[in-house]
């Protein structure tokens, strides 16, 4: 096997990642073209866009069985291609039914490529000795940016949605090509069985992954309704808490393998945990937009390196192998991303939206709760990052 701790395959990691995020960020400004295209309504449009979701669920459950036989370079490579080779069908899809079954290939590509950079993340972590987890999903936001900014402006030039689609797709295909050789020959293979039920600590973390899934569904979904709500912005600025919670997030990203590698993964979880839960007091408070900002500001960065201490921890545990443990935290983070909106929505129709907004903050306490309980793996204490014994 190649040595997992060198630049290239650092660097091919990273690319997986910008590809991920910026293949599905190339979608999102073309939902309003397929509507108009297909002439549905909201009802028809909801049901085409759950493809994408049944697709990403089903190849996430996929991948970690495949994964733990196989490895995880070949998926990363055949996710990233079919990322670029399906992205343009979305663009010409004439039918309802077309559209839905390209999007459950899309969505496929989607959830198959998740969940194999980040096994192949976690390998190249182990393998570095020192945090590098947050840096790689900081990439996958920084990804997201890039693709909703181009797909937007080519689309503004009157390109047509085939030849920007086409455009981004070249993007994504040099990218892939680069990544390839770069990416682990080879795995360690998992033995035993190819599926396993989550349990013990995994568990544990695919529900934390969840709960912080679902703050960030909420704060997409939600963030902009709120202040509006509260007459804290004009529906033209609603957008920006939005805006401001996603800078925060990418920014702590950037910063928090340096963090992590200070002050471990337990005072990570305790602390940032603690600081989104400040956010939302914060910003369900406000009595002026500039208050509201500072709590979208403290949301974003304290929810930002929860996710990738969790996947750290997946490659930790020894309950499961490692690319099951991480299929199945990928695997309810987008359930929690899915569902969580909707069940804000339903609280909101009983008691307002502020009020439902306290159910993330209640839900993320219990991340700061269980911190002591994640971090206390007997191969890698609650302490500052260290080489793990053996590799």
């Amino acid at each position: 096997m190649s040595s997992a701790d060198r630049p290239a395959t650092r660097l091919a990691t990273r690319l997986a990642f910008l590809v991920a995020g910026f293949g599905i960020a190339c979608w999102a400004p073309l939902v309003p073209f397929a509507k108009a295209r297909l002439a549905v309504d909201d009802g028809i449009l909801g049901l085409l866009l759950l493809s994408l979701g049944i697709g990403s669920v089903v190849a996430m459950l996929l991948t970690g069985v495949m994964s733990a036989r196989y490895g995880s370079r070949p998926i990363i490579i055949a996710g990233g291609l079919a990322l670029a080779l399906v992205l343009p069908l979305l663009a010409i899809a004439s039918s309802p039914v077309t559209l839905a079954l390209v999007l459950l290939a899309f969505g496929a590509a989607l959830g198959s490529i998740d969940v194999a950079m980040n096994i192949h993340a976690v390998e190249v972590e182990r393998a570095a000795g020192r945090p590098l987890m947050s840096g790689f999903h900081a990439l996958f936001s920084i990804g997201g940016f890039a693709g909703s900014a181009l797909m937007t402006l080519l689309l503004s030039l009157q390109l047509g949605a085939l030849a920007c689609t086409l455009i981004c797709s070249v993007l994504m295909l040099i990218a892939t090509l680069i990544a390839w050789p770069r990416l682990l020959r080879s795995t360690k293979a998992q033995q035993g069985p190819l599926f396993v039920l989550p349990h013990g600590s995994v568990l544990l973390l695919a529900l934390l992954g969840a709960i912080t899934f679902l703050v960030e569904g909420a704060m997409l979904d939600w963030g902009a309704l709120l202040v509006i709500g509260a007459g804290l912005l004009s529906e033209v600025q609603g957008g920006a808490g939005y805006i401001v919670f996603s800078i925060a997030m990418t920014a702590g990203r950037l910063c928090g393998d340096a963090v992590v590698a200070r002050v471990g993964d337990h005072a990570t979880l305790f602390w940032g945990s603690l600081l989104a839960i400040v956010g939302f007091a914060v910003l369900l408070t406000a009595s002026v937009a500039a208050v509201a900002m500072a709590g979208f500001l403290l949301i974003g960065l304290g929810a930002s390196n929860l996710v990738p201490v969790l996947f750290r921890r997946a490659a930790t545990q020894t309950v499961m192998p490692t690319g099951l443990a991480v299929a199945a935290i990928t695997t309810a983070g987008y359930a929690g991303i899915l569902i969580g909106p909707a069940g804000v929505g339903f609280v909101a129709r009983a008691g307002g939206l502020p009020a439902a907004f306290w159910l993330p903050a209640a839900l993320m306490g219990f991340v700061t709760l269980s911190a002591r309980i994640v971090a206390a793996d007997p191969r890698q204490a609650a302490q500052p990052f260290s080489p793990p014994r053996g590799d």
